[in-house]
């Protein structure tokens, strides 16, 4: 017995002529199938027409989105036009406040320019009442050959007022430290006749209102012989320019010009032409 007779052998069995060439017949025919296939199919496919609309989920709320939208440019509008506003009040208020302050600075100024051209108007007045004054005064002095009228008298009545000549003094006296208003009668401005006119009415005495009429009635008397309630004149008798009530103790009260107003003086500060005694 051979060594070798049971070994199987590895190697595989030959196949039959009459199979392979079954299986060369039928793989034949599946790559003839397969071919001719390809070859129809091309042509034979039909392009895809048909178009599958999506749902439009939003459709129910385009009216709301549009509402919504149109609320936000409205509100955007709003605010637009308010700031608009708030800026226009606040340029406006700033104009406004800076023309103010230009007023009152304007003012101001023309209040200091009127004082200050007041008082170099009363500070003229004064210094032309002044000059007239002595000119009157040196004019009557040539005129008479005699300085009495320019000259302080040697001595004054130290008499006392009495009865209506108090009452007049008293008047007299509590009107200084009032205004001196060219024209004025009173209560409280006075032009020189006017203060002495309506002393002497205190007492029911008519006056003229004018110092020139004032410096005629009565009896002329001596600035040697001055009684209180005399009225002193500066001028010429007639022709006064100025007038005051003298008051005793070689002192008048006198409405003198809008510097002074109403004050009381001794005769010397300014001494009178004459005077006249209508009590």
């Amino acid at each position: 017995m051979s060594h070798t007779a049971h070994i199987p052998s590895h190697r595989k069995p030959r196949q039959s002529a009459s199979k392979t060439a079954l299986r060369a017949g039928v793989a034949g025919g599946v790559l003839s199938t397969i071919a001719v296939a390809g070859a129809a199919g091309p042509a034979q496919a039909e392009p895809v027409t048909q178009t599958i609309e999506m749902p439009t989920i939003t459709a129910g709320l385009s009216p709301a989105v549009a509402a919504s939208a149109e609320a936000t440019q409205q509100v955007a509008l709003d605010l637009e036009t308010q700031a608009n506003e708030d800026a226009a009040a606040e340029t406006a208020a700033k104009k406004a406040k800076k023309a103010k302050a230009e007023a009152v600075r304007k003012a101001e100024a023309e209040k200091k320019a009127e004082a200050a051209a007041k008082a170099r108007a009363e500070a003229a007045e004064e210094a032309a009442e002044r000059a007239s004054r002595t000119a009157e005064r040196t004019t009557l002095s040539a005129s008479s050959g005699s300085s009495a009228s320019s000259s302080a008298p040697s001595s004054y009545s130290s008499s006392s007022a009495t009865g209506s000549a108090a009452s007049i003094v008293a008047f007299a006296k509590a009107q200084v430290g009032d205004a001196y208003v060219p024209g004025g009668t009173g209560p409280n401005s006075w032009d020189c006749s006017g203060l002495v006119q309506a002393a002497y009415a205190s007492v029911g005495i008519d006056l003229p209102r004018v110092s020139q009429s004032q410096s005629t009635f009565g009896t002329q008397v001596s600035l040697d012989s001055l009684q209180p309630g005399d009225i002193l004149y500066w001028g010429s008798a007639g022709s006064a320019y100025h007038v005051a009530i003298y008051v005793g103790g070689g002192q008048f009260v006198g409405a003198q010009n809008s510097s002074t107003g109403t004050v009381q003086r001794s005769l010397d500060y300014d001494m009178p032409t004459g005077a006249v005694r209508v009590l």
